[in-house]
């Protein structure tokens, strides 16, 4: 994890773990305990039933690929260009990852939709691979990585259907476009 991403999750857990519980945004800003949950990666325990999963931008630059998210998204020019732009560039320095998926959230009805006509049914993600393709997206050191070589021949195929003459695609942007960089502060 880069030390840019390293201050952004403190600076997010620490943040939001204030409104709720002053003594786990203590805990969190002096190095919160791990765990494992269920063999899966280690978690970091926050307040008595809350855990905030580690978040992993390469694990998320393969998933941003392979789950089709870059069939409509893009950064630094790899990618669809029937969504916002997701380039760590135009990221706030600081974000509330609980923001980034409200937003995502409000935009979910046309994404759906894009998503069933482009990948012929809805993505589905679980915390962990949210928390990845969030890390991602805010990490400008993984997204140089990221290559038309990291896209799965299927979902390459899907990209290029627009391009050769397949079926048309509704702009996202009617339905809700995601824009991270709206001039609030994180919460």
């Amino acid at each position: 994890m880069t030390p840019r991403l390293r201050r952004l999750q403190a600076g997010i857990i620490c943040g939001a773990l204030s409104m709720v519980s002053p003594v786990a945004a203590q805990d969190a800003s002096q190095g919160s305990s791990m765990m494992m949950q269920s063999g899966h990666m280690p978690h970091r325990m926050m307040s008595p039933g809350l855990i905030v999963p580690t978040m992993n931008p390469s694990n998320g630059r393969k998933l941003f690929a392979e789950k089709g998210c870059v069939v409509c998204h893009s950064i630094n020019g790899v990618g669809g260009d029937d969504a916002a732009a997701l380039d760590a560039s135009t990221m706030p320095p600081m974000m509330n990852p609980f923001e980034f998926t409200a937003q995502m959230w409000a935009g979910a009805a046309a994404m759906i939709e894009m998503q069933k006509q482009e990948l012929g049914e809805q993505i589905q993600f679980t915390g962990q691979e949210l928390a990845d393709i969030i890390a991602f997206v805010h990490d400008a050191d993984e997204q140089k990585k990221l290559s038309e070589a990291d896209i799965p021949p299927k979902i390459k195929k899907l990209m290029h259907s627009d391009t050769e003459g397949g079926h048309e695609m509704n702009q996202m942007k009617q339905g809700g476009e995601m824009n991270m960089n709206d001039g609030q502060s994180p919460q």
